[in-house]
């Protein structure tokens, strides 16, 4: 780490740069980067799926959201890193504004930051658009295996997704589209060889009369076909880098909405019922894991782990949608929590969470968290676990008004947690996200972020996750995925909850009816 951070600083004062954003993504800007690319890991040690670093003269700063805030402590190096954790709602660049002088040097690197990010900090920092990654490990490109999705899984062909989304474009107008789960979903393509994912690695260019997708060993095809293309092009600051945006200079469009992204955000029928029947096999791996809890003694975080896996591939899975988290006691009370450790033997009396998902033949991923008490349960034990269930109860009976979106639900779940307070233990991340070829969709999105302001429509599908925790004890997460149908809030999770987890006491007399809704053992 000392090296690298010294052979940052030297990249940094050759280029006349006060600081360097150092960003946990790759060029597609994909949220689940594998650590084996991730240069904020490189640098930082850090293994969170989300969170940047920046590297001034004399500090590295890695700055981490609520899900993270322990992990971030116990993974990096303090005597290096500094650990800035923003608190819910707080975005980065506030920290960075408070942090560094105005009109800094910030050296970004283009093709690792979106245009709007970029644009975005530009109005406080004097951004410099760097082409070189100084802080990229070395790696191997992964082989493709691109394969068709049957229309009985999508609903919808190509054809049909091509014609609605150009049926307005002129003949000298095209879309850019460089987001991995946007370029799958148009062309019904998946890859199910990389772990935790079935997006295809691709971006794409389409016209009026034709649609092409670029793989990564063709990105210098995709390149000059930019810089040849004679017209206007319609581009998403948020999802397209910054290096591809300054190709098109002039031809570039920005959309308000991105007809893509808003057209995989609503999910046709067929999606729906394959959705369905994926989640009845993700509900019977996770009872399988809970019997296996139930049954065997001497069992650590990484059995469970294991054996999980082994359960969603019986149960016809083609991979996992994200790597599994198992956390017994103190762990869970990180919210994603990666290690599932040998050492952490499960004991009379621990607590396990575990949150977990895979993807089936469609390539849609499966999302859901249950919690588990070995043998007896602890009062506290149970009254945090029935807290988070009567925020959950509420949110899904969430009474839909006209244009209700993430955001109202997300208040209404806040207003419980306030309502029932227990002292020590915080609700620190947003109530739930989108989901479909990525296990993290937006829109729809359930958080008090702006972001969480679209309303929702009929058929999105997204996660209701309230949790409750306590560093220094243990955490508790209850997650079901759901879909919107007929202004009705429905759960894809039938998985039951744990009775004798339940303190029926401190549940009202509406809570317990709707708590009939969902199999209690």
């Amino acid at each position: 780490m000392a090296e690298l951070i010294k052979k940052i600083r030297s990249f940094m004062s050759d280029n006349g740069l006060d600081c360097l954003l150092i960003n946990s993504t790759n060029e597609f800007l994909v949220e689940y980067n594998s650590l084996a690319e991730n240069s904020r890991y490189n640098l930082t040690r850090f293994s969170g799926s989300a969170g940047d670093a920046v590297v001034t003269k004399d500090k590295v700063y890695l700055f981490v959201d609520g899900r993270y805030h322990i992990q971030a402590d116990l993974e990096v190096d303090h005597s290096f890193v500094t650990v800035v954790k923003l608190h819910n709602g707080e975005k980065m660049i506030e920290k960075m504004r408070f942090l560094l002088p105005d009109h800094s040097i910030l050296g970004v690197v283009s093709k690792k930051n979106s245009q709007a990010r970029v644009e975005l900090l530009q109005k406080y920092f004097n951004v410099r658009l760097l082409d070189y990654d100084i802080a990229e490990p070395a790696f191997e490109l992964p082989e493709d295996k691109i394969e068709d999705i049957d229309i009985r899984f999508s609903g919808l062909a190509f054809k049909e997704k091509f014609s609605l989304i150009t049926s307005n474009l002129a003949a000298d107008e095209a879309i850019l589209l460089t987001n991995a789960e946007e370029v799958s979903y148009l062309f019904n393509k998946r890859d199910f060889s990389k772990p935790f994912a079935s997006k295809i690695t691709a971006k794409a260019f389409v016209t009026k009369n034709n649609a092409e997708f670029f793989t990564r060993d063709k990105l210098n095809d995709f390149e000059q076909k930019l810089k040849s293309f004679n017209g206007r092009v319609f581009v998403d600051k948020k999802s397209v880098n910054a290096y591809d945006y300054s190709i098109l200079k002039n031809q570039a469009v920005p959309v308000e909405e991105n007809p893509v992204q808003l057209m995989r955000s609503v999910k046709t029928d067929e999606e729906l019922q394959h959705y369905k029947e994926s989640f009845k096999k993700t509900d019977s791996a996770v009872r399988a894991i809970r019997d296996y809890i139930e049954n065997n003694n001497n069992i650590s975080e990484f059995d469970i782990s294991k054996k999980l896996e082994e359960e969603f591939i019986r149960f016809g899975a083609k991979g996992l949608s994200f790597k599994s988290i198992v956390a017994k006691d103190k762990n869970s009370a990180l919210a994603h929590y990666s290690k599932s450790s040998k050492d952490e033997i499960i004991a009379d009396g621990s607590l396990i969470l575990i949150d977990c998902g895979a993807y089936y033949e469609g390539g849609l991923a499966t999302d859901i968290t249950r919690v588990f008490v070995k043998g007896r349960p602890s009062d506290i034990h149970k009254k945090i676990y029935t807290t988070v269930l009567k925020v959950f109860l509420h949110a899904f009976n969430f009474q839909a008004t006209e244009n209700f979106s993430g955001f109202d639900i997300d208040a209404l779940a806040r207003k419980v947690i306030n309502e029932n307070p227990v002292e020590g233990f915080v609700f620190n991340h947003g109530l739930g996200h989108g989901i479909g070829i990525s296990v993290h969709e937006c829109p729809p999105n359930l958080s008090n972020n702006e972001i969480a302001r679209v309303p929702l429509k009929e058929n999105m599908c997204f996660t209701i996750e309230p949790g409750l925790y306590n560093k220094d004890l243990f955490g508790v997460r209850l997650e079901n995925s759901c879909y919107l149908k007929n202004g009705k809030i429905n759960s894809f999770v039938k998985m039951n909850y744990e009775k004798k987890l339940i303190d029926f006491d401190i549940l009202t007399e509406q809570e317990k009816e709707w708590l009939k809704d969902f199999e209690v053992l």
